[in-house]
């Protein structure tokens, strides 16, 4: 909850932004004290003095958008990151400067991060009954650094409900090149499961059926958080595509949903749609990446689709 401000009955309750002081507009501490004009999208913005301390203050000042320049280009440069568009692409479509495109990436994740935590309390008045979850594996730099993300859905309406990037050893032909090269690589993945776990503990319901393929890190998170669901695993099937692993060569696919998310994550979020193009250098804006995808799936992606 933001501290400057509270919503009750849909009337807009402001707090002076002094720590100190107590006023607000519902005890009538706080009055109007005339407007100015943002030039950034045209509006006037109303001014509050506090009559206790003297401070000023107005409706932008609590806001997650506060000293941007550039609003117009926000809901646009949303949607074009969320439909895999890379950053650069988007400073050149827009005409600005690459490090506006960046910060705009901490504002959408910020954003984001509030409007799934909302999205999930809503959620628990109808709690998931069928749940699947998995890692769809990527790369940070190069093939020898590769990381983990895990992702939780709804099966039956298909929402995101969780999503964590972790980092992960080599594996495979590329291991010992990779510890030769870049060292030892710690596993950072049940540090991410356990995240994803934390956050829809209070979403999926305790008899619900839980699906995912033969991880042998998966079942003692599942009985730990769930133990009173059906769980169900399945072998991995064989990409019916070299390098796309999430649509299988299978006649009937039983994560499909799990995998068609996965897939709609690589087409969707730039970082991930090729193997040396584009490719993330640095795992929190990887997350951040994530997270705006997150929120444009389940806000305005699924708000029309008729569930599988």
């Amino acid at each position: 909850m933001n501290l400057g401000m509270v919503c009750i009955n849909h009337l807009m309750i402001y707090r002076c932004p002094n720590l100190d002081c107590h006023s607000t507009t519902k005890n009538k501490l706080i009055s109007k004290d005339g407007f100015f004009f943002r030039r950034s999208d045209s509006r006037k913005i109303q001014r509050f003095v506090c009559k206790t301390c003297g401070g000023k203050f107005s409706r932008a000042t609590f806001a997650l958008e506060k000293y941007q320049k550039k609003r117009r280009i926000n809901r646009r440069l949303f949607l074009d990151l969320a439909t895999n568009n890379s950053m650069r692409s988007c400073a050149r479509k827009y005409k600005v400067n690459y490090k506006t495109v960046q910060s705009r990436m901490n504002y959408f994740s910020r954003k984001a991060k509030k409007n799934q935590k909302k999205f999930l309390k809503n959620l628990e008045k109808s709690k998931v009954q069928a749940m699947q979850f998995d890692d769809l594996v990527t790369s940070e730099h190069t093939k020898m650094k590769p990381l983990s993300i895990t992702i939780a859905v709804d099966k039956e309406r298909r929402y995101i409900l969780a999503a964590k990037v972790s980092s992960i050893p080599a594996f495979g032909l590329l291991a010992d090149k990779s510890r030769k090269k870049y060292g030892y690589r710690p596993s950072d993945h049940e540090r991410g499961l356990k995240v994803v776990f934390e956050k829809i503990k209070n979403v999926v319901a305790q008899d619900a059926t839980i699906q995912s393929d033969e991880h042998q890190a998966y079942p003692k998170f599942v009985s730990r958080y769930f133990p009173e669901a059906e769980y169900k695993r399945y072998k991995g099937g064989r990409g019916c595509i070299a390098g796309q692993g999430e649509l299988k060569k299978l006649r009937f696919d039983p994560l499909f949903t799990l995998n068609h998310t996965c897939a709609m994550f690589r087409a969707s979020v730039n970082r991930l749609a090729r193997r040396t193009w584009c490719t993330t250098k640095r795992i929190d804006m990887l997350q951040k990446h994530v997270d705006i995808f997150i929120n444009y799936y389940n806000s305005i992606y699924l708000r029309d689709v008729v569930p599988i």
